[in-house]
């Protein structure tokens, strides 16, 4: 063990804790921590898409977008995940019991336009205990939340949740990734990372060309977007635009900390600070049973998105998601991010396309697996 491990040992899953968490659902959660984005102004939502690596104008553009039907940017449908803690792993109860954003679906109702102002409604939804790999029990603790604009108009409704595992029985017990941590640090040679860098060269936004919903065949395949290699670099790029759970300086840290004592988690220095640095922390993240340093969770959910409004185009509306994960991406990962046309049907006048996704990592494991349903304007 390196000498600037700290030997420690991590509170456990509790039937109390447990009993006492149950009461909450259905519960509609007060004002908890601040959301990073009230309202949704340009940089704010050019900051979350540059987060995800996604240059769509439609978002980004301000000249370019006025030339569309908006006739302004808007928001990408993820940018959301901004505005609620809770929707992006905020949870209660179960103090010093480690989270692991796993999961989403969403419904999406209205755009949200530049400098529309989000408020949310939540609550928990529902306990589902599970016996894992990674942690053996584990609780993923389901929550709701409604967004609303300034007019009171339900924008998008979203279930998302977390695994709640105890780090100590992750890190000396779990199996799932047993054989990753004893390989060797993988290096890229120059003309595997030529091969990702020519994916995004020809990664395509439809933009204005218009997709019908009778062009598209079921069975067509979605083009492969990359995302990484994935670095510490890159996940800190994610947090500035969407904002991190606890990420906190100065006194504000100070103050979050002395609200909730089981958050703060001593560093090398003996200093407590917030559980959120197993995302560029390696040596934490190894406590926690984790490969390594790793991406964020909503972050992954959004490159799905990603995926579908890069190929759907401007007149096209994405009107549900879903994403469930299925391992870390440490870093040194790249992630390929397929996708298909399983369906196409219409539904009380709309024109609409199912799609499933799935992403793997270079060594071929499964990472996400994804659904989306996109409504296309039609020729008739």
């Amino acid at each position: 063990m390196s000498t600037d491990t700290i030997e420690r040992s991590f509170p456990k899953i509790t039937e109390e804790g447990l009993d006492a968490l149950r009461e909450r659902i259905g519960v509609k959660i007060g004002q908890t921590a601040e959301p990073w984005c009230h309202e949704a102004t340009r940089d704010n939502i050019r900051h979350y898409a540059h987060g995800i690596g996604d240059d769509n104008p439609l978002w980004c553009v301000p000249e370019y977008a006025r030339k569309t039907k908006f006739g302004d940017v808007i928001a990408l449908p993820s940018f959301l995940f901004a505005t609620s803690r809770i929707i992006s792993g905020y949870v209660g109860g179960l103090p010093g019991i480690h989270a692991m954003w796993s999961g989403s679906d969403w419904n999406w109702h209205k755009t949200v336009n530049r400098n529309d102002e989000i408020t949310t409604e939540a609550w928990l939804k529902d306990l589902i205990i599970h016996d894992t790999k990674f942690a053996g029990r584990a609780v993923q603790q389901i929550y709701h939340v409604d967004f609303f604009n300034q007019q009171g108009d339900l924008v998008a409704g979203a279930d998302s949740w977390c695994f709640r595992t105890e780090r100590d029985h992750a890190r000396e017990k779990g199996t799932k990734y047993k054989e990753l941590r004893q390989k060797p640090v993988r290096r890229y040679t120059d003309e595997e990372l030529a091969d990702a860098g020519k994916l995004y060269a020809e990664e395509k936004i439809r933009g204005s060309e218009k997709r019908y919903w009778e062009d598209v065949k079921e069975g067509e395949a979605l083009p492969t977007m990359v995302k990484g290699p994935m670095t510490v670099t890159g996940f800190i790029a994610y947090a500035q635009g969407w904002g991190g759970l606890y990420i906190r300086a100065n006194k504000l840290a100070w103050k979050l900390q002395d609200a909730h004592p089981g958050l703060g988690i001593k560093n090398r220095f003996g200093i407590p600070d917030c559980p959120e640095r197993v995302h560029w922390e390696e040596e934490f993240a190894h406590e926690v049973g984790a490969p390594g340093a790793y991406d964020y969770g909503p972050e992954r959910a959004s490159w799905l998105t990603h995926h579908m409004t890069n190929w759907m185009g401007d007149d096209g509306t994405l009107r549900n998601a879903t994403c469930k994960i299925r391992r870390h991406n440490p870093a040194g990962d790249i992630l390929f991010i397929k996708g298909k046309v399983t369906r196409k049907y219409v539904e009380n006048g709309r024109h609409l396309v199912a799609i499933e996704q799935e992403a793997r990592q270079q060594d071929d494991e499964l990472s996400i697996l994804g659904t989306g349903i996109v409504e296309l304007p039609s020729r008739g």
